[in-house]
């Protein structure tokens, strides 16, 4: 048992981003370790995406190609990545929290009766021990919980997206590309798609910008998000909000930031009435820096923040927003 498999993922324009990520990390555990590091790549068809994960990092491509696996399946993708591991005999699993990856996830690691982390934040390999040391948000994202990983089974890890940074990708890199023909029993698959619905969006996604502008219940109401709107497009950043605006109904869900929403790693994260707590932190925390706009002295925000003004943000936004203006068209 040895190595690092990362179980890929596949979006409408090739390797999906949290693909990039699990390979920066599983190189610098490599790094630690000397393990060779592979990548699950399923889907219905795989193209350049078998050379685009070499460059990122792999040394080696599984490359699992089925018409059952065309959507982002449960059963099915279960099903491929139980028989890549039982082909790699990994020692470490790797694979990304996203809506596949949290359902696969603690299914491969019952049937291959290891053990796993959910939400990691962070994993290093123990120096003493050999074995993955990971930290994970408990309590609501309240506190940090350091867990390690006993025995020597396999140890499958689940990290939160956006905690890692892809590395740049590395056309020179070589690696080996396996065709691996997976047994998938169609009748083993118990979902089926009944429809998609596409949501059209405009400018930057908001887990891939720079520059986030996020509005909390302190902004009072939803008309105040048009002025927010504007700010992020002077800046040509995107629109957030905090988990109470967007269950007031003030703007939809899909520009929520937080624990239960989507997790940010911008340059610069502006939030205006947004008190900070700590669900909200947790997905904005790795945000490089911090403007809070805030109202209240004493709001949880202001321990994180790298700039922070206490005012009445009607007052503290319009000239904000002027400033920005001016030095834009100067």
């Amino acid at each position: 048992m040895q190595g690092i498999l990362v179980l890929g993922e596949l979006d409408q324009n090739g390797l999906a981003g949290v693909t990039g990520e699990l390979l920066a990390l599983a190189r610098s555990l490599a790094g630690e370790t000397g393990d060779e590091v592979s990548v699950s790549l399923q889907g219905a068809s795989i193209g350049s995406e078998e050379d685009d994960a070499i460059a990122l990092g792999a040394d080696k491509v599984y490359k699992v190609e089925s018409p059952l696996l065309s959507e982002p399946q449960i059963d099915g993708h279960l099903s491929a990545l139980e028989q890549v591991a039982e082909e790699a005999d990994p020692s470490i699993i790797l694979i990304g929290r996203t809506p596949l990856g949290r359902d696969v996830g603690p299914r491969i690691a019952f049937r291959l009766g290891a053990a796993v982390a959910q939400d990691c934040v962070e994993v290093s390999v123990d120096a003493d021990t050999g074995r993955v040391s990971a930290t994970r948000p408990v309590y609501g994202g309240n506190a940090l919980a350091n867990i390690s990983f006993s025995g020597d089974g396999v140890q499958v890890v689940i990290v939160r997206p956006k905690t890692y940074e892809a590395n740049e990708p590395d056309s020179g890199r070589t690696g080996s590309i396996e065709e691996f023909s997976a047994d998938i029993d169609d009748t083993t698959i118990k979902a089926r798609l009944v429809e998609t619905v596409s949501q059209e969006s405009e400018g930057v996604r908001l887990e891939d910008a720079g520059i986030v502008v996020s509005g909390g219940r302190g902004l009072g109401g939803p008309e105040p998000f048009d002025q927010l709107q504007s700010l992020s497009d002077l800046l040509g950043g995107a629109l957030g909000a905090s988990r109470a605006a967007c269950d007031a109904g003030w703007i939809d869900h899909s520009h929520q930031v937080g624990l239960t929403g989507k997790t940010i790693t911008p340059d610069l994260y502006i939030t205006i009435g947004i008190s900070g707590a700590s669900q909200h932190m947790a997905g904005c925390s790795a945000s490089k820096n911090i403007v809070a706009i805030n109202r209240d002295e004493d709001a949880n925000i202001f321990k994180s923040a790298t700039y922070g003004v206490v005012g009445d943000w009607n007052k503290v936004l319009p000239s904000f927003i002027e400033t920005i203006r001016e030095l834009r068209d100067s």
